[in-house]
């Protein structure tokens, strides 16, 4: 029986097919939308739970907007024939955005209702929707605020688990926590269609098996200089597999900055 993972991982071979074209890309290029019509423009909404009361540390919170992202992409139901299918694989073909909310109290559990994945980590909590045209937005989601909240860097980041996927945020690429949301699923996204694309089956099934965690740090400037893919990202995949993301630059951030950098374990 062929595992439901692998027949929907599929759906990432458009983000594996231009990953290197992309790194390679002039940072003016990165921005350029002239190829896009607004009202086709889609994105994935990202629903960060941010208690007043009792918020969730900033580490915890990334990690579970990392896992969240790719589950949504690698659901069942984002399978070929099944009903997500068409709305992942439209927007996986064009530019991956994500738009980060925050919600908290009722609001928070009115977006449990819309098609999407929420994935738990260490007391912080997201949900990452199904993917549609930013026009269409439901109002029980536009109603919540893209900005306005923010959470301070963990004071004592607890020791690198084993086996696990870090990923390294660009130590000179101030972001918000909701932009810093929206890098870490392009991480794993990235990460997860490079497996598929080398082969790596088994390693995929085997992480999302386990939910997809993964750990999320801010990178000294020595390791990140040391993990930086360089002129060659593919031989950067192959030889210390690392996934760098590369922004186009719309929000917080220049164009063309790699903004996070995965480091899969070895």
């Amino acid at each position: 029986m062929t595992d439901p993972v692998l027949a929907t991982a599929s759906i990432l071979d458009p983000l594996a097919d231009r990953y290197v074209s992309w790194l390679r890309l002039s940072a003016e290029s990165t921005v350029d939308t002239s190829d896009e019509r607004p009202e086709l423009v889609r994105a994935m909404p990202m629903v960060l739970r941010i208690e007043k009361a009792d918020p969730p540390s900033r580490a915890a919170l990334l990690a579970a907007a990392a896992s969240s992202a790719i589950a949504v992409c690698l659901d069942p139901l984002a399978a070929p024939g099944q009903p997500w299918h068409d709305e992942v694989h439209a927007w996986m073909c064009g530019r991956i955005r994500k738009v980060s909310r925050r919600a908290r109290g009722a609001h928070w559990a009115a977006v449990q209702d819309l098609p999407g994945v929420t994935v738990a980590r260490d007391g912080a909590e997201v949900r990452s929707l199904l993917p549609g045209l930013v026009v269409e937005t439901p109002k029980v989601l536009s109603r919540l605020q893209i900005s306005g909240s923010e959470l301070p860097e963990d004071p004592s980041p607890a020791a690198l688990p084993d086996a696990v996927p870090v990923l390294w945020l660009n130590p000179d690429a101030a972001m918000t926590v909701g932009k810093a949301a929206a890098q870490v699923g392009h991480a794993t996204m990235l990460a997860a269609a490079l497996l598929h694309a080398d082969g790596k089956g088994a390693d995929l099934a085997d992480w999302a098996e386990a939910g997809f965690p993964c750990t999320v740090r801010k990178a000294d400037p020595a390791r990140w200089r040391s993990l930086h893919p360089g002129d060659d990202p593919a031989h950067a995949w192959r030889s210390k597999r690392v996934v760098a993301v590369r922004d186009a630059g719309f929000t917080e951030v220049d164009p063309g900055t790699i903004t996070v950098i995965t480091q899969w374990p070895a």
